[in-house]
C-alpha cells in the first residue's frame, strides 16, 4: 500500500507516541501545521494499525474520537469499543460518556527532527 509524504509525517509522529500516553488531533495538527481534520484523514487510512498507534490519538476536549474512520457519540461503535479497550489496556481510561479522565495522559512531546 502506499502512503503520501504527509501520511508519513504524521505515522512517524504518531510511533513516537510512547504506550500509556496519549495526544490530540490538535497537537499533530500544530506539530506539521496542518489541520486535525487531516490529521485524522491521515489516520482513519492508517493500513499499518496498530504498530502505527493511531489509538493514541484523541480529539482536543479529550473526547476518545473516531477509530478506523467511525465517529459518534458514546455508546460508541464497535471500532470505538476496539480503541477505548486498547487504551485501557494501556492504562489509559475514559468515563462513561468517552471522555479522558487523567489529562497527564496527554503528550506532545514530538521530535520534528526525524521528519
Amino acid at each position: 500500500m502506499s502512503v503520501t509524504s504527509f501520511q508519513t509525517q504524521v505515522y512517524t509522529l504518531v510511533q513516537q507516541i510512547p504506550e500509556g500516553r496519549i495526544t490530540t488531533y490538535g497537537a499533530l495538527s500544530k506539530a506539521l501545521n496542518s489541520s486535525p481534520q487531516a490529521i485524522g484523514g491521515a489516520l482513519r487510512s492508517n493500513p499499518f494499525a496498530p504498530e502505527i498507534p493511531c489509538h493514541r490519538c484523541i480529539a482536543s476536549s479529550g473526547f476518545i474520537g473516531g477509530y478506523k474512520g467511525v465517529w459518534k457519540e458514546i455508546p460508541s461503535s464497535p471500532n470505538q469499543d476496539s480503541k477505548l479497550k486498547l487504551l485501557a489496556e494501556e492504562g489509559v481510561r475514559f468515563d462513561e460518556h468517552g471522555h479522558l479522565i487523567d489529562k497527564s495522559r496527554l503528550w506532545d512531546d514530538f521530535n520534528l527532527d526525524k521528519l
